[in-house]
């Protein structure tokens, strides 16, 4: 049979086209629904996203910037994320059917862990003539991105403390755009729900004179009363410059949340490589130092993805 150079070239690319498609139609892509860039979800979620891609083998993996928690709740919802980060106030809320989920239960949103602590940061500019909570009435203040928990917990925090949006000037902005508007004297104070030390408020402070309002021990008790999630925490001393006192207020569960219907061995394998390779996370962001297995299920509001139970109940 005469060889034909032609045929065989043609016969070679089309079984490497066929090999690439399936290994295509095998791969299975996730998205991680984060935060603003400004944030802790950003950089935390990039890195579990470069993990998962890394060790978890038929996973394509990435991260991207949203407006966070009520954002990423109905992002889950409407099954356009498999993965994403929320505050677990937020995350309880949307399980129940709640506050602003009341018409828009998110019944598919289960639990992989919880990963630090979220501290409720209210930062005000020197000078505005703010240093009690009462004296936010009348100031213009950043309550958080639209659909964001940070905004959330600013109306918990007012709300308790008998302020509503009618008795200031609120701002809905991104901790980026908080920063920048705090920089350039254009609001009085702002509210930022994140992990510390949070990059946004460490940009305000290396130029301008900022502080933390402080709470007093019966306002955060008071707080936890009506709102369970909210836990009192401390600033240590030092977290932001110019900050030369501990401060005292209170803090949420930053929680991985992921949709249901992703398979219990994918969802085993995402858990297992997140806490395998803490110290690549660590090297994205100094939070991660606080995700430990001990505590991945303290502070879950909603039931736990089968596949991250099963990974927790081996190593336990």
């Amino acid at each position: 049979m005469k060889f034909n150079k032609k045929r065989v070239v043609i016969a070679i690319l089309l079984s490497v086209s066929l090999f690439l498609v399936g290994c295509s139609a095998n791969e299975e892509f996730i998205s991680i629904a984060t935060g603003g860039t400004a944030g802790v979800y950003y950089p935390l979620g990039g890195a579990i996203a470069e993990v998962i891609n890394n060790e978890v083998d038929g996973v394509n993996t990435s991260a991207q910037s949203t407006g966070a928690s009520v954002e990423n709740s109905r992002l889950i919802m409407n099954e356009e994320v498999e993965l994403a980060i929320i505050q677990n106030d937020i995350a309880n809320y949307a399980y129940n059917g709640e506050r602003q989920f009341e018409d828009n239960r998110v019944e598919n949103i289960r639990g992989i862990a919880t990963l630090y602590p979220e501290v409720i940061q209210i930062v005000v500019r020197r000078g505005a003539g703010i240093e009690t909570i009462d004296d936010l009435r009348g100031k213009r203040i950043a309550v958080g991105a639209p659909g964001s928990g940070a905004e959330a917990n600013a109306q918990q925090i007012l709300n308790a403390f008998g302020i509503t949006y009618d008795d200031i000037r609120q701002d809905y902005l991104s901790f980026a755009e908080a920063a920048g508007r705090l920089s350039d004297r254009q609001i009085d104070a702002a509210f930022i729900t994140a992990g510390i030390p949070t990059s946004a408020v460490m940009d305000v402070a290396a130029t301008q004179d900022i502080g933390l309002l402080s709470m007093s021990q019966d306002q955060i008790d008071a707080l936890n009363s009506e709102y369970p999630f909210l836990t009192g925490v401390e600033v240590p001393a030092g977290t932001y410059r110019g900050q030369d006192e501990a401060v005292s207020t209170v803090a949420l569960q930053a929680t991985l949340v992921v949709q249901e219907e992703l398979s219990d061995d994918v969802v085993y394998d995402i858990t297992k490589v997140i806490f395998e390779n803490r110290d690549r996370l660590i090297r994205a962001h100094n939070r991660a130092n606080d995700i430990t297995i001990d505590t991945a299920q303290d502070g879950m509001t909603v039931p736990m993805h089968p596949g991250a139970q099963r990974y927790f109940d081996e190593v336990n």
